[in-house]
């Protein structure tokens, strides 16, 4: 009878580690964000700043190009970054979803905890020793990210990259390596070549999954799916895609139907490029031969 007792708390215990584990995992703002996200604010005063963690936080970024076309890039760029950062090792980056789930507590915008006098209070919410932030810039496509250091309150880099708006992988590659070089991180060859393949080189896929993220952030579950299927329809190894659509059918937050049970049956046997190139391959690829740069911005040797 004790053994029973015991074996009923261990599965209990053990039940309770895996959702748990999972509600944080995807990109859905599930109940235990939003709990979580209340009570840090509950908490708010007895929190303190964190200092000795390598524990990054990636804010959205503000888009200053006039452009609405452009919004999907706010959330799309973090996203991207945060799934490239989470694959450094020694570095501990925020999820995505405790972001969202403070921004929709405190009833914030996508920039609304981005303005200079709210940073610390920023870090201390999310627990984070370094935030990144950005903004779009218009001409042809600009992307600056803010460094900043939390407990000294201070700027430590802002990389800036440029390019057009199909190389986008490429430009979220540069400014990927660029934070990573402000951040003091060493990273080994091998490890350098894995951050270098790009989550997708195909720019309508990118922009369906970004579109996929800000919809599910609204609870348009229906509409995120299609997205993803979009995305998944033009690069069936995009990065987050199948996850994330896996997620909606798991939590029963869309209907199971024919065609996404098919699509996410035959991507287990469909391959694509984006595995095997780095973002100077699928440079070449994409943007014709007299419009090549001759180097990679930031990237120069």
């Amino acid at each position: 009878m004790k053994e029973k007792k015991v074996f009923g708390v261990l599965s209990f215990v053990i039940i309770w580690i895996v959702l748990t584990s999972l509600s944080w995992a995807g990109q859905v703002v599930t109940k235990e964000a939003r709990l979580w996200a209340k009570k840090a604010l509950e908490e708010e005063k007895f929190l303190r700043l964190v200092s000795g963690q390598n524990t990054v936080a990636v804010l959205y970024f503000q888009n200053k190009t006039g452009q609405p076309e452009l919004d999907p890039l706010q959330k799309g760029i973090p996203l991207l970054l945060i799934t490239d950062l989470s694959n450094v090792k020694g570095l501990q980056v925020i999820e995505r979803i405790k972001l969202q789930a403070l921004v929709e507590e405190i009833g914030l915008g996508t920039s609304g905890l981005v303005e200079y006098d709210t940073v610390p209070r920023a870090g201390r919410l999310l627990g984070a020793r370094w935030l990144i932030g950005g903004d779009i810039l218009g001409g042809s496509i600009g992307i600056q990210s803010n460094l900043l250091d939390v407990s000294g309150q201070k700027v430590i880099g802002q990389p800036m990259v440029k390019g057009n708006l199909p190389e986008l992988f490429r430009l979220e590659k540069d400014l990927l390596f660029e934070i990573i070089k402000f951040l003091k991180i060493d990273v080994t060859p091998e490890e350098e070549r894995e951050l270098k393949k790009p989550c997708s080189i195909h720019l309508n896929a990118l922009l369906a999954l970004f579109k996929a993220i800000h919809e599910s952030d609204r609870g348009n579950y229906e509409k995120a799916a299609e997205h993803y299927e979009r995305a998944l329809g033009e690069d069936p190894k995009i990065c987050v895609a199948r996850s994330a659509l896996e997620e909606l059918q798991t939590l029963g937050l869309i209907r199971a139907n024919k065609r996404t049970r098919g699509l996410l049956r035959s991507l287990r046997d469909r391959s694509s490029v984006t595995d095997q190139l780095t973002p100077e391959d699928s440079t070449k690829r994409t943007i014709p031969p007299d419009r090549q740069p001759s180097t990679i911005p930031g990237r120069e040797k």
